[in-house]
């Protein structure tokens, strides 16, 4: 049985783990604004890592940190993020996964994930960016549906920029077919998530309007561990839907479900799944939907007790190579994000109750 006693969560515990969060990014962002990224082939990353150069662990933390860039410390890091993102940026105004001075960079395609990413954070920063509304805006499908890739499809399009993109692979067209087939992505994936993302960036209006449908048929059926190939964690998906909620009530069918179904991931000690990386996603989601109860405190202590004495939390991996999970991408700076944005909607969430 869990015990069912209830936990008294106070402002200045709050703040003190947020606190000691904020000091280990800080302490560990790298000098040119990138952040510590590995691959690994087992989800909490004990068997053997391997660092990776990428960008969107940048983003990704960014992100987390907005509602607590009063902080000067979240300032600075955020400081460094919009420099190295304003870096990475390729012609068009769209991202690469992979930094540029990745060996990969040159082989692997533009895509649509890291691009929104990237975007929201420099936007949210009033940093200014190419424009790539429209670029985005053509990457769909005849079902309105947008493409993870920017690669050359056979499609009318006028705009210069769409075509000087999508034809960078045809400067190595040798290594470009190559890497179609050493990796599980194909030219026209279509994934939720990073559809849900898209939806965040640019909000519901026509041309979004088809996502909503998309991922509400997906909760329905309940379908959400195979709608992505790099998202394989169902808990990372309803957290990205979740996202929406504030300003797409359309996605209201999903939020009882998806509120149940982490509510089935419950352990005896109060963490939501297996980590604390699940449970900060999953008290990021509730909070999302606006939904709070004695477990979230439950929850939250876990995350006071699982962090490390340096300020982070354990690494795990956040996404995947593909559907047969060979490898994943993750770190400590990664999963400290995302317990900092658990904590500070938790936070936020007390605060609209008192």
């Amino acid at each position: 049985m869990m015990n069912s006693s209830a936990i008294k969560i106070t402002a200045g515990e709050l703040n003190r783990h947020i606190d000691h969060g904020i000091d280990y990014l800080h302490e560990h962002q790298y000098p040119n604004g990138e952040f510590c990224c590995y691959y690994s082939p087992d989800d909490h990353m004990k068997e053997w890592c391997v660092p990776d150069s990428t960008v969107f662990p940048a983003s990704l933390i960014a992100a987390c940190l907005m509602q607590l860039r009063d902080s000067p410390k979240v300032k600075e890091i955020l400081s460094l993020t919009a420099g190295f993102l304003s870096y990475q940026v390729m012609r068009g105004g769209v991202w690469n996964f992979f930094t540029k001075w990745n060996p990969l960079f040159q082989y692997s395609p533009a895509d649509t994930d890291d691009t929104v990413f990237a975007s929201y954070v420099l936007k949210s920063l009033q940093v200014d960016f190419t424009d790539n509304s429209k670029l985005l805006m053509d990457n769909r499908n005849s079902k309105g549906l947008f493409y993870t890739w920017f690669v050359l499809r056979p499609a009318m399009n006028s705009n210069l920029n769409f075509w000087k993109i999508m034809s960078r692979e045809l400067k190595r067209p040798l290594k470009s077919v190559l890497f179609w087939f050493q990796h599980e992505s194909s030219r026209n994936d279509i994934d939720a998530v990073v559809n849900a993302n898209i939806l965040f960036y640019f909000g519901l209006n026509e041309q979004t309007r088809a996502v909503v449908d998309y991922l509400l048929r997906i909760v329905a059926d309940n379908k959400e561990g195979d709608s992505d190939k790099w998202y394989k964690n169902r808990i990372t998906f309803y957290y990205f839907l979740s996202r929406n909620y504030k300003t797409v009530k359309e996605l209201e069918p999903a939020k009882e479900p998806i509120i149940k179904r982490i509510y089935e991931t419950i352990r005896e000690n109060g963490a939501f799944g297996n980590s604390a990386f699940e449970t900060a996603l999953s008290i990021s989601t509730l909070a999302n939907f606006n939904h709070r109860d004695e477990q979230m405190d439950r929850a939250v202590d876990f995350l006071f007790k699982a962090q490390c004495k340096s300020g982070c939390w354990e690494r795990h991996v956040f996404f995947y190579s593909g559907h047969q999970k060979a490898v994943g991408w993750g770190s400590e700076e990664i999963v400290t994000g995302y317990c900092l944005e658990a904590l500070a909607n938790y936070r936020g969430l007390l605060t609209s109750k008192s």
